[in-house]
């Protein structure tokens, strides 16, 4: 970035610079980039004035200090996603007559998994209650999905009924049938149902349920970090930290009041 900007300003003094230069500039330098990084980019040129300000030119003024340029280049607002009740999930699964289409909701609501990871697994990946997925979307060499018995049961049992090889997908379907799929399902309960929000389904109802949220986080989501579970259960960071507590915490009875402790 700052190649360019020497390219077309390296003959200008810095205090000539104007906001309006400057938004010219960051709009051709950025052109189809991602909000985060117009953001990252305006950042850095108003750091480097700043630094220019405050160590050579105390006079100078920033020019890309303005309330237009801090509006156009400001942060994105982190996602809130709608968090769907747990009877609600309940009736679309139970709605859903189709064998492969119910067991596939089901490892998304209940093990957390992920539909591209759903449409993967093979027989010779599923050994009782543990699903083991090879190049996991973490870049680790495999992870261990753990799913309830009655789900492992339905699954091997629809392995069978249907003769699938131990290497054959389970699953063969294309993602966007699949989305359709959990779409259409979410409609018969007046829901605009997507894969993510069964997964993140299966993370709510195990923290709303007391599993900790280390373990929501590791075991069924397998974040690399809280921040990401935070996002996905719609906690703030306070309640993250007071949910931690919580449940690292033998001493204090967090459900009296502060005056009875």
């Amino acid at each position: 970035m700052f190649s360019r900007f020497k390219e077309e300003f390296g003959k200008t003094d810095l205090e000539s610079i104007t906001p309006d230069e400057i938004l010219s500039f960051l709009t051709r330098l950025t052109e189809g980039n991602s909000q985060t990084t117009k953001r990252n980019r305006y950042s850095s040129l108003k750091a480097f004035f700043n630094y220019i300000r405050n160590t050579i030119e105390f006079e100078i003024k920033n020019p890309c200090d303005t309330p237009i340029l801090r509006k156009i280049f400001r942060e994105n607002r982190p996602q809130q996603w709608k968090i769907i009740e747990k009877d609600l999930i309940d009736e679309i699964i139970f709605k859903t007559t189709n064998p492969r289409n119910r067991i596939m909701m089901e490892l998304m609501a209940k093990g957390g998994m992920r539909i591209g990871e759903v449409l993967k697994v093979r027989p010779v990946d599923v050994k009782d209650r543990k699903i083991t997925l090879p190049e996991p979307k973490s870049g680790m060499e495999s992870e261990i999905v753990y799913i309830p018995q009655k789900i492992a049961d339905r699954l091997r049992e629809y392995i069978q009924d249907k003769g699938i090889g131990p290497e054959k997908r389970i699953f063969p379907i294309t993602y966007n049938a699949a989305r359709i799929m959990v779409k259409k399902a979410g409609e018969s309960a007046d829901v605009n149902l997507r894969p993510h929000d069964l997964r993140r389904h299966a993370a709510t109802h195990a923290s709303r349920s007391g599993t900790p949220i280390e373990i929501v986080s590791k075991v069924i989501l397998r974040h690399s970090h809280l921040a990401t579970t935070q996002r996905y259960l719609g906690m703030g960071k306070c309640w993250l930290c007071f949910s931690i507590l919580r449940q690292n915490s033998n001493s204090v009875n967090f459900d009296r009041p502060f005056s009875q402790r």
